[in-house]
């Protein structure tokens, strides 16, 4: 029960900070109806979880205050509909200029992430690029796994889609990136087994180093 009651005021502070922006322990002990010194034993917690932030501001009189604000990693657990948003627009523009201009948006990306990424992959062997590749999207999100398979294949997987609802309503998204992953490898022979939005557990691919004749 402990253990319940500490949680939810960890979680009432997170959400007296994102109202009120800035608060000092006094004021954050008087909106809960705590003690100071519980509330600091919960900050405490919270600094080490990296959710908060402190700084120090003077007085006119007597020490500095520590005023407590959130961190951008704890603001980031507030719900978002960026993607909602993204899928609006994109219906705005199919809708306005039509579907090649949705599909220019869509090669547009590919040719922005290629471009971002292909330094990475220069002097590197095939094997090297694949782990490259997985290491470039598990940095973007996507939960990426990825194996060399007996018959010299390898086996990419991505577990998460942080662009699901626009790949969900528009199939360019996963066909640039196909796309894009040739481009990134050097090589045509790639093959989407399973894709997440067309209800698939996960995306997978599988990749073949092209062999020079």
């Amino acid at each position: 029960m402990a253990m319940a009651n500490n949680t939810s005021t960890r979680s009432e502070l997170i959400h007296l900070l994102k109202r009120y922006r800035k608060l000092t322990v006094t004021e954050m002990a008087g909106q809960l109806g705590i003690t100071e010194m519980a509330v600091r034993r919960h900050l405490n917690t919270l600094e080490r979880d990296r959710l908060i932030e402190s700084t120090l501001v003077r007085q006119a009189m007597g020490r500095p205050l520590s005023v407590y604000q959130l961190s951008e990693a704890a603001d980031e657990q507030f719900p978002r509909n960026y993607s909602g948003l993204t899928v609006e627009f994109m219906k705005d523009i199919q809708e306005i200029a039509g579907d090649k201009a949705v599909q220019e948006l869509f090669v547009r990306r590919e040719n922005r992430l290629n471009e971002k990424y292909k330094k990475r992959m220069e002097n590197k062997s095939f094997e090297e690029k694949v782990s490259e590749l997985a290491t470039i999207q598990n940095e973007a999100g996507y939960m990426v796994e990825w194996e060399k398979t007996e018959d010299g294949q390898f086996e990419l997987k991505e577990f998460n889609c942080p662009i699901a609802k626009v790949a969900n309503e528009y199939q360019q998204a996963c066909s640039c990136e196909l796309s894009l992953f040739q481009k990134m490898l050097g090589t045509e022979k790639i093959e989407r087994t399973q894709c997440l939005a067309k209800g698939g557990s996960y995306c997978k691919y599988l990749i073949s180093e092209e062999k020079n004749a």
